[in-house]
């Protein structure tokens, strides 16, 4: 039996149907821009496995660090004890964080950092003996699959069967340049009372939300306004973090910094499953005390895995070298050339594009995950690309090593769909 065959025995795949989608193209190895299947066929990874393998799938500089840490030091336990990795890893990755970062907080991966940020947004008032539970988030986010991370998302599609056991959480529209004034009022009487925690976002790119982009002028009020009345500022950065909108990290583009990041996916380039919640002396400090009872007692098992924080060492390595770099400047270029080529054809309703991440909004209506979504998915694995179309929103998170020609080998075919449309 092939891969597939076997497959539908035991197991059960996420963000799927299984009665509407029995198939699963069975993937036997990866390597640079490349995911190549048992019977040899190859496709271009146009959204790097999920903003994941950035650099590249099994990228010989993080293939060596992982096989060197793990025939040194597979697990430890990250409570009571400290490793060289780990150690090695919080100094590399500081010179890269936010100036205002300054401590690190290990979990497993993206939804696991989100829940931690809103446990320590609420401990950091609570240790304060300030009463402040309200939690603000934008409408239409989407922040993970965890109860916490699912409470702060506004995307029915996954929530829809928790809605009545799933945390309150005030929504307010993304910002724009005509509502601007408006979200701010709002934003400014939802903190009069004193109760309101924290603020959690994605900054300047909602991923799940088809790609839907807002501006840093905008962010930067609003930040600014939360950290007046002593609101925690949450930065989600698990999509947009490491190169994506062209900046180390989104918040980058920020004049106000956030009081928290949360990071994963291109954490360790896609090698290993890692997550981290980041945050300033000031979070800190909240819970140093002389009362245990201070303290955030909240863990995982493989915190600080040592073979994790050897990837994410050679991430950063990646992250900072002029090829990666040069690599997102090109991918950046070949964007905003291809968004200029669609502009005014009849059959696209947006272009987006901010950093490597580039979305097309069809000027069709097709459901999230139906059919007719199905079939553009289809369409492009047929030609040797690997997209994953949100509704009617082409998007791609392209490998920061892709070449030009295979770039514009995507553009080409998108092009050639959209035309025939």
């Amino acid at each position: 039996m092939n891969l597939n065959k076997r497959d539908q025995k035991h197991l059960w795949h996420p963000l799927t149907q299984h009665k509407m989608t029995p198939e699963h193209l069975g993937i036997v190895r990866t390597e640079g821009v490349f995911l190549y299947d048992e019977e040899g066929n190859k496709y271009i990874d146009a959204i790097s496995s999920w903003y994941t393998s950035v650099y590249g799938h099994c990228h010989p500089h993080i293939v060596k660090n992982v096989v060197d840490q793990a025939s040194t030091m597979d697990q430890v336990v990250f409570a009571g004890f400290t490793h060289p990795a780990a150690v090695e890893m919080s100094e590399k990755l500081m010179k890269i964080l936010p100036d205002n970062q300054q401590k690190i907080f290990f979990s497993d991966n993206g939804s696991t950092t989100v829940d931690i940020a809103i446990k320590m947004s609420l401990q950091y008032h609570f240790n304060q003996n300030r009463k402040k539970l309200r939690i603000i988030a934008f409408e239409n986010a989407f922040h993970g699959d965890t109860f916490g991370a699912m409470s702060v998302s506004g995307l029915e599609v996954y929530n829809g069967p928790f809605e009545d056991v799933v945390f309150g959480v005030d929504r307010i529209p993304v910002p724009n340049d005509e509502n601007i004034l408006e979200v701010l009022k709002v934003f400014e009487e939802m903190m009069v009372s004193g109760e309101v925690a924290c603020f959690v976002f994605e900054p300047l790119i909602q991923g799940a939300n088809c790609m839907q982009m807002h501006k840093a002028v905008h962010l930067d009020k609003m930040i600014a306004l939360a950290q007046q009345n002593d609101v925690i500022c949450v930065a989600d950065e698990v999509m947009t973090g490491f190169g994506k909108t062209g900046t180390y990290f989104a918040s980058d583009r920020l004049e106000n910094k956030p009081d928290i990041l949360c990071l994963s996916k291109a954490l360790t380039g896609g090698m290993v499953a890692m997550g981290l919640t980041t945050c300033t002396e000031k979070i800190y400090s909240a819970f140093y005390a002389d009362h245990i009872s201070k303290g955030f007692f909240h863990g995982h098992t493989y915190s600080a895995n040592p073979i994790a924080c050897a990837a994410v060492k050679a991430s950063v390595d990646l992250l900072q070298s002029d090829e990666i770099q040069q690599g997102i400047q090109r991918i950046q270029k070949g964007h905003q050339q291809f968004s200029k080529s669609l502009q005014d054809h009849p059959k696209v309703k947006e272009i987006r594009t901010l950093g490597v991440v580039l979305a097309v909004d069809l000027d069709l209506d097709i459901d999230r995950y139906g059919k007719d979504r199905n079939a553009i998915f289809e369409y492009f694995m047929a030609r040797g690309i690997f997209l994953r179309p949100l509704g009617n929103t082409l998007y791609i998170v392209p490998p920061y090593v892709i070449k030009s020609e295979e770039l514009s080998f995507i553009y080409s075919e998108m092009m050639l769909y959209i035309q025939d449309l």
